[in-house]
């Protein structure tokens, strides 16, 4: 019989480190039902004793039991247990005895059940032990439990390996494209046998466009690799703008049976790193429009269903984003499925760390010692390999990723390379990010030459190597913090593509002194200055920002701020003022006008005798770091307070009109931070900004009297069919219907039908109010709550109140 594969979603848990917890006899009358995904650390209040770094929350250890009767297996056949990822140091027990530890809280592992399984009909029981008592062991909010999907397969004895199909398209144009299956077949029984394997690649529209079967001896109890090629005419070509998905069938026949077949999606695309021209995607220069992410999904944790993910990438889709980085480390199956499906490149980022720890709380070389900080580099040296390798037979199928990362800033961590470039030493008194090195190319190399060996460079060796091992069809890159240390050792060396954070500075260095070497941003600031940086350099593939969307944690000693701001949408998924910025940089084609305020004490700037509105720090904006500056996006001041107005527009000449007033047009080309600018008198009314076709407008409003719900853009969706979860963002209005942001209120959601609140966010950074509620005060007029289905099939809805408003109900389709 072909394979068969359960989602195992219903556990039960308890956070007790019990080590009698694993036997099947134990009283797990303590135990409650969860469904996993699912993450304990949100489930808990924030807590100023706890640590910023990870968005003080607590880890703890867990346990987690699961029973299942022993499923019928064929001779010989196999039963494997994928674990998509456990956050983290996790024990897997089966009948209570230990088959498997796994330290690495990102990386997916398969365990084979078949011989240590109860006889046929009877019960198991799988119990996984979780030790997160090392809660600061990250830079982030990392989640704890088995906050991604588990799935049970029974295959038989003749069948494709775990992750076994690998698709590579070598040739792609208009007319033809030839896909290579590489094929390992394995063989659990004794001797050869021989078998027929079928491929088929499927179009969009399900129609067969080409197939291939041909005869092959298996291994004898072992695994044979084989390879066949498939001519696909006139295929669709995938790319961000058109993400079209082909489906491959891969069937093992034997005397005329299947007995297992595998489908892989695939896309046909060409990619192209020029070091002197850029990034080339099926033959066009593409600019990699880019964000960092981080895998958290707000108020409900490391456990993200794919409605949340789908929201949040349509919005950053929406706002001109094309690519995502995986920062730092790589993401879930799930994640790599929805950017195929709606259109995003993906670089894969497999480590943070090497062999020498970071300091958690301080963002470079470890600093202080401490049991709760240690994290994966202590288990690098005997684990990185099997997890690099883990992660990318999983994902290098998705024809979203197109860059493999072995890193991010790790030359931190390796004292020479730091000493090497000269900007710690205590006389320098340049700026690190707008400074280029102070020692020399030949001072650099000497320096780390005369410390002896370089393993910073062994290590980067080692993994490109390992990543070549499984793919060569896209390059390897690293995110270099140092980077005038790394193009002159071993590390650069190993690098395709070398990604420089926060060195724009770099980009004409790298061009002079190593034209040879493919580069971008890896991390950069959400400004305008740094894609016009991009702009201005064809060899410059382009940026990612950091970051796309707030996340929780890197926010040391900062109570109450338990996230980092620097998002283009904040916690809960709203979009922030950068948002609209970058939509204009980046889909000029498309009009689009967003206004914010502020007084002119509180903002940048200050106002000439001619009324223009200049930077207090003449060129400041070319200089600007992580996060906005402070603005609002209400027209509530007091009378006569002069107030600054910002406008981020695709015109090219905007008119600010005040109550039916003009207050003066303005040019885009007389303010170079892309960003229109008015001093004006407050006065109640509405104020609006015309011209290029944008009439977009702010009223003054009076006290929260209703409340106005919406699905957000998820009521769009397309990739998540059958939602997993539901928004429902309520936002404050006056008693006249205007828009309220200048005032809060408490807000309780309560679903009626078929689901539960998975949690609730207004998107503040400094709100530390808990997730797992149903109640929470707004932020800038607005809330969300995350509304999970429960089942039952009856129709959902969610009634929001506060004191004082009106209730307000949103009608959900539940199953839909």
């Amino acid at each position: 019989m072909p394979r068969t594969t359960e989602t195992l979603s219903d556990w039960a848990f308890a956070p007790t480190d019990d080590a009698a917890a694993v036997e099947p006899g134990f009283d797990a009358a303590s135990f409650a039902p969860v469904r996993v995904p699912h993450d304990w650390s949100v489930e808990h209040g924030f807590d100023e004793r706890l640590e910023g770094c990870t968005g003080y929350l607590p880890g703890g250890f867990g346990t987690y039991r699961r029973a299942f009767p022993t499923p019928e297996v064929p001779a010989g056949g196999r039963v494997r247990l994928t674990f998509d990822g456990v956050y983290n140091r996790s024990e897997v027990w089966l009948n209570g005895r230990r088959i498997h530890q796994h330290p690495y809280g990102y990386s997916p592992f398969t365990l084979d059940l078949t011989d240590q399984l109860a006889p046929a009909d009877q019960e198991n029981l799988i119990a996984v032990r979780v030790d997160r008592t090392r809660y600061a062991d990250s830079r982030w909010y990392t989640g704890s439990g088995i906050y991604r999907a588990v799935t049970l397969e029974v295959v038989e004895a003749l069948h494709v390996a775990h992750d076994g199909v690998f698709v590579t398209t070598p040739e792609v144009s208009d007319g033809h494209a030839s896909a290579t299956v590489r094929t390992e077949v394995v063989h659990a029984g004794a001797g050869e046998v021989g078998f027929v394997l079928h491929q088929r690649v499927l179009g969009p529209d399900g129609a067969e466009a080409a197939s291939t079967r041909a005869g092959f001896n298996s291994a004898d109890a072992g695994v044979r690799a084989v390879e066949q090629t498939l001519e696909i005419a006139d295929p669709q070509r995938w790319s961000p703008d058109a993400p079209t998905l082909y489906t491959l069938q891969t069937r093992v026949e034997r005397a005329g049976e299947v007995v297992d077949e595998v489908e892989t999606r695939i896309g046909f695309r060409t990619l192209e790193h020029d070091a002197a021209r850029g990034f080339f995607l099926n033959g066009r220069p593409t600019p990699i429009r880019g964000v960092c992410l981080h895998h958290d999904g707000g108020c409900v944790g490391a456990a993200v269903p794919d409605a949340v993910w789908e929201r949040r990438l349509r919005t950053l889709k929406d706002g001109g984003c094309n690519a995502i980085r995986t920062a730092h480390n790589p993401p879930s199956a799930a994640f790599l499925d929805l950017c195929d499906r709606i259109g995003f490149l993906v670089q894969d980022e497999f480590f943070d760390e090497w062999e020498f720890p970071k300091d958690k709380r301080k963002n470079c070389r470890e600093q202080s010692v401490d049991a709760i900080t240690r994290g994966y580099c202590e288990h690098f040296p005997t684990h990185a390999e099997a997890d690099l390798k883990a992660v990318m037979r999983r994902d290098r199928n998705h024809p979203c990723v197109f860059q493999w990362s072995i890193g991010n800033e790790i030359e931190w961590t390796y004292p020479a390379y730091v000493e090497a470039t000269g900007f710690f030493n205590m006389d320098w008194q340049g700026n690190y990010f707008w400074s280029l090195p102070p020692n020399d190319r030949a001072t650099i190399r000497a320096t780390i030459e005369a410390a002896g060996p370089d393993p910073c460079g062994e290590t980067a060796q080692r993994l490109a190597g390992w990543t070549r091992e499984l793919d060569t069809t896209r390059p390897v890159f690293a995110n270099c913090i140092l980077p005038s240390a790394s193009l002159e050792t071993a590390y650069g060396d190993a690098l395709d593509v070398m990604g420089f954070s926060y060195r724009r500075v770099m980009y004409d260095y790298a061009g002079r002194h190593h034209p040879e070497k493919a580069v971008m941003g890896g991390e950069n600031l959400g400004h305008a200055h740094e894609w016009q940086a991009v702009q201005e350099r064809d060899r410059v593939a382009g940026l990612f920002l950091w970051t796309g969307i707030d996340y929780m944690g890197e926010s040391d000693g900062q109570w109450p701020r338990k996230s980092t701001d620097s998002g283009l949408l904040d916690a809960a998924g709203f979009v922030k003022p950068a948002w609209h910025l970058m939509r204009t940089l980046w889909r000029p084609e498309v009009p689009h006008t967003h206004i914010t305020t502020q007084t002119l004490d509180d903002s940048l700037y200050r106002v000439d005798a001619d009324g223009r509105v200049l930077e207090r720090e003449p060129g400041q904006w070319e200089r600007r770091l992580w996060g906005w500056h402070g603005v609002e996006e209400h027209w509530n001041w007091r009378k006569g307070e002069i107030v600054i107005v910002e406008v981020a527009s695709t015109a090219g000449e905007l008119d600010l009109v005040l109550n039916g007033r003009s207050l003066g047009a303005r040019r885009r080309e007389d303010f170079p931070d892309r960003l229109f600018k008015w001093a004006v008198p407050w006065e109640a009314g509405e104020l609006r900004a015309v011209g290029g076709g944008a009439d977009v407008g702010i009223r003054t409003a009076g006290p929260p009297a209703t409340l106005k719900l919406s699905r957000g853009p998820s009521a769009m969706a397309v990739a998540v069919r059958s939602p997993d979860a539901h928004h429902v963002e309520a936002r404050l209005h006056d008693a006249d219907g205007r828009r309220v942001r200048h005032a809060e209120a408490e807000l309780t959601f309560r679903p009626d039908g078929p689901g539960k609140v998975l949690g609730v966010d207004n998107g503040s950074p400094r709100s530390v109010q808990p997730y797992a509620s149903d109640r929470l005060t707004t932020s800038q007029g607005r809330a969300l709550a995350i509304v999970g289905e429960a089942g039952g099939g009856r129709p959902l809805r969610v009634t929001v109140t506060g004191p004082g408003l009106a209730a307000a109900t949103l009608e959900l389709d539940a199953g839909a």
